[in-house]
C-alpha cells in the first residue's frame, strides 16, 4: 500500500520520520512516497505546494501530513485550507482521548468532534472596502452541512456512541448557523436511538471545562470547530497528543493537529505522539485495524512512564529516545 508523506515545517521532518519508523515497526507494510510542501520550500522555490505534492495525492489517495507554518496576518494561504478546499475534504475529524498516566484536567476522556472543513469563514471570502474596513463572507450550504453532519450521525451509530451535540451561535447568526441548526435536527429524526442535543458556541466552550463527561461525538461548523477542538485537546494534555483527519469521498489526508514549533526544530525536543495518532486513524481507513491498535497501545504504554515524557509534557525524553520506547512496546506486541 502506496501512502504519500507530506513533510512539513519546524519540526516536521523529525516527527514525521518518527510517525513513519513506528508504523513501519508494526508490520503495516506501507510503501511512503516523501513529497514537501510549505514554508520552507516556499522560501525556496517559490511555490508552496510542488506539483509533485499534487500527482502524489491524486495517485496515492492517502496522506500523512506533518504540521506546516501558515503567517499570521499576511502571506500565503494556509496549505492545510488549500488542500482542503482543492480536494473537497469537507470533513475534520478529531478524537481526543486520554492517554498514558498525564496529569490533565480530567481522565478518562473520549471526545470525538467533527468539523466542517470547506467552508463557513474559512471560505477565505474577504474584500478590503478601505483602509478602515474589511469585510469576511461566512458561507453555509445545505449540501456542506448535511454531510458533515451525517457522517457525524453514522459514525456515532456505526461506533456505539451515546450522543450528538451540534454546536452553533444560531440565536445571533439565524440564517446561517440556523439552517446548520435545522439540518441537524432533520439528521437527528433519522438516527432515533442516538440521542441529540444542540447547544450554543459559548456555552459550549464553558460546558468542556466544567464537565465534558456529558458530551460524547460533536459536530460543528469550520470556525468553532478549529477553536473547540484545540480547547478539547487542552484537557488531555495538549496539542501534542491530538491526531486529525480531513476526509472526501475520494481522499483522506491524515495529520498532527499542533503547529510547526520552529522554536525546537532540529532539537530532537518534540512530541510526535500527535502525528503517530494521526498515522493510527489512517491505518484504521486503511483497514489495517490490528496494527493500528497495537500502536495506540504502545503509546498508551510508553505514557504511562513519567520517563518517557517529552519536553512539552514536562519531561526530559527526546524526540529519538520516545520513538525507540514505542517502537519496542509495537515489536513485543
Amino acid at each position: 500500500m502506496k501512502v504519500t508523506m507530506i513533510t512539513g515545517d519546524g519540526i516536521g521532518e523529525e516527527i514525521a520520520q518518527s510517525a513513519m519508523d513506528v508504523i513501519d515497526a508494526s508490520g503495516a507494510d506501507i510503501a511512503w512516497d516523501i513529497v514537501r510542501a510549505g514554508e520552507a520550500v516556499y522560501e525556496e522555490t517559490g511555490v508552496l505546494i510542488p506539483d509533485k505534492v499534487y500527482e502524489s495525492l491524486e495517485q496515492n489517495k492517502v496522506a500523512l501530513k506533518a504540521p506546516m507554518t501558515t503567517p499570521i496576518g499576511k502571506g500565503f494561504r494556509s496549505v492545510n485550507v488549500s488542500l482542503r478546499k482543492k480536494y473537497d475534504l469537507y470533513a475534520n475529524i478529531r478524537p481526543v482521548q486520554s492517554i498514558g498516566a498525564l496529569e490533565t484536567l480530567f481522565e478518562k476522556l473520549d471526545l470525538v468532534l467533527f468539523r466542517e472543513n470547506t467552508e463557513d469563514l474559512y471560505a477565505g471570502i474577504e474584500e478590503k472596502i478601505s483602509e478602515d474596513e474589511m469585510r469576511s463572507i461566512k458561507v453555509i450550504t445545505r449540501k456542506s452541512s448535511e454531510r458533515i453532519i451525517r457522517r457525524a450521525f453514522a459514525y456515532a451509530k456505526e461506533n456505539n456512541r451515546s450522543s450528538v451535540t451540534v454546536v452553533t451561535k444560531a440565536n445571533i447568526m439565524k440564517l446561517s448557523d440556523g439552517l446548520f441548526l435545522d439540518i441537524a435536527r432533520e439528521i437527528a429524526a433519522e438516527f432515533p436511538t442516538i440521542e441529540f442535543k444542540e447547544i450554543l458556541v459559548d456555552n459550549m466552550a464553558m460546558q468542556l471545562v466544567i464537565n465534558p463527561y456529558q458530551f460524547d461525538v460533536v459536530v460543528t461548523e469550520n470556525l468553532y470547530g478549529d477553536i473547540l477542538s484545540d480547547e478539547m485537546a487542552g484537557l488531555i494534555g495538549g496539542l501534542g497528543l491530538v491526531p486529525g483527519a480531513n476526509i472526501g469521498d475520494e481522499m483522506a489526508i491524515f495529520e498532527a493537529v499542533h503547529g510547526s514549533a520552529p522554536d525546537i526544530a532540529g532539537k530532537n525536543l518534540a512530541n510526535p505522539t500527535a502525528i503517530i495518532l494521526g498515522g493510527c486513524m489512517m491505518l484504521d481507513y486503511l483497514d489495517k485495524t490490528k496494527e493500528s491498535n497495537n500502536i495506540r497501545h504502545a503509546l498508551d504504554v510508553v505514557l504511562s512512564s513519567p520517563e518517557n515524557f517529552t519536553h512539552d509534557l514536562k519531561g526530559t525524553a527526546t524526540t529519538s529516545q520516545f520513538t525507540r520506547a514505542v517502537i519496542e512496546q509495537v515489536q513485543q506486541q
